[in-house]
């Protein structure tokens, strides 16, 4: 099988700066998503799903909802060899937190030193996105490639975000620029870019060799973009690409960066769809998670205009909608909303309540929030900043965790 040959290191450290205030209490991979999942549960669902089952979690920023959720969520039998392990920076080489993601593996090579494996995977832990990991596998042995890394095509006034590739027709790579001011388009079309979506599978031993190597360069950023792949690719290292388009997991090859306050809002919002690009109702692909022990769903009262309702959303176990509305919303769990309220595509996490008579519009709101009666979210720019709400360019308003209102 597949998943016994490689080591899986899913990079779980970020501070999400573009997420603030959601992760201001918590690392990037731990922020909710679609109610009841967290981020990282994508690439963790991806591996475990595609036969790899040494996985091991590098964190470093705020890590603590993270620890609890993997912890309590993805228990594994370490009897057949199976586990998800934290790994958390312990400032093993020098005394320093991880300078960049090359130095995040080159201070754990003691984890790659410890497990037999041919190869080894470096995922991002940040994106959502659905992949068979073992397909990507397979295409990184065809080629005997040192590295294989996996790519997707972006609108080019996005790939500045990105690393930048070049490849030829039997997909080797040409070029590879990080962030570049100007980036390179596609040969076949000029307003789209082949970018890097940071999922890597290195052959084990040339992984140790290049991070030991960088880690003595005093000029390096010490990141796989920056400096790892352009080093190798200089040193004639065998590095192919791997077309994410070609992966043939579900309906549909889905994958967003949810880098953003908007983009992570409009990929919920992209799950209220009638036939969504991300089916979280697969049974083919089944999404794992930690699973809560409430109770199911509740919609009550119907009288007049109190009514309890629903419509074009994902509402999660624990919640009350008590005489109140909500429409294109996606609902953590035990989250209320009491009478005579409406709350529209909207984002409202756990432990959430809405008092009586709310209005509540294109709004994020973070867990442990009780909005006040009468209480108006989203309606006018200027009121949402005064009270120190983050309102983004897409006029996405952010309700910090533990917000008094």
């Amino acid at each position: 099988m597949a998943g016994s040959k490689a080591l899986v290191m899913i990079l779980a450290g970020g501070e999400g700066r573009r997420l603030l205030p959601l992760t201001r209490d918590r690392a990037k991979p731990a922020v909710p998503f679609g109610g009841r999942y967290r981020i990282i549960d994508f690439v963790i669902n991806n591996f475990i799903n595609s036969g790899f089952y040494k996985i091991k979690i590098l964190t470093q920023y705020k890590s603590d909802s993270l620890n609890y959720h993997i912890s309590r969520g993805w228990p594994m039998s370490p009897i057949l060899g199976q586990y998800i392990d934290l790994v958390p920076a312990q400032m093993r080489i020098d005394g320093h937190w991880y300078k960049g993601t090359a130095d995040a593996v080159f201070q754990n090579l003691t984890h790659i030193y410890d497990e037999p494996t041919d190869q080894v995977c470096v995922f991002g832990g940040d994106h959502i996105y659905i992949m068979d990991v073992e397909q990507m596998y397979d295409y990184h042995l065809e080629k005997g490639a040192d590295l294989t890394i996996s790519a997707i095509p972006v609108p080019k006034d996005q790939a500045r975000e990105y690393g930048v590739i070049e490849v030829d027709k039997d997909g080797k790579l040409l070029g590879f620029e990080e962030k570049p001011e100007n980036p390179k388009t596609m040969p076949n079309n000029p307003d789209m870019c082949l970018v890097s979506m940071g999922n890597y599978i290195f052959e084990r031993q040339v992984l140790i060799d290049e991070v030991t190597k960088d880690s003595t360069d005093e000029n390096s950023k010490h990141d796989f973009g920056k400096n790892i792949i352009p080093n190798m690719l200089k040193d004639g290292k065998k590095v192919y690409i791997y077309d994410f388009a070609q992966n043939k997991c579900l309906e549909n090859n889905y994958w967003r960066d949810v880098g953003t306050i908007d983009s992570y809002w409009q990929a919920n919002m992209d799950l209220l769809e009638y036939i969504p690009e991300l089916n979280l109702y697969s049974t083919k692909w089944p999404l794992r998670t930690f699973n809560y022990n409430y109770p199911p769903a509740k919609f009550i009262w119907e009288e007049g205009d109190r009514i309890g309702m629903a419509t074009n959303s994902l509402v999660s176990e624990g919640c009350i909608i008590s005489g109140g509305s909500i429409s294109k919303c996606v609902l953590s769990p035990k989250v209320r909303i009491n009478s005579f309220s409406n709350v529209v595509r909207s984002i409202l996490m756990e432990n959430v309540n809405v008092g009586r008579y709310c209005d509540i519009r294109n709004a994020i709101i973070d867990k442990n929030v009780d909005i006040p009666p009468y209480t108006q979210i989203g309606l006018n720019r200027e009121d949402d900043l005064a009270r120190g709400f983050v309102v983004s360019e897409g006029g996405v308003v952010v309700v910090p965790k533990g917000a008094k209102l």
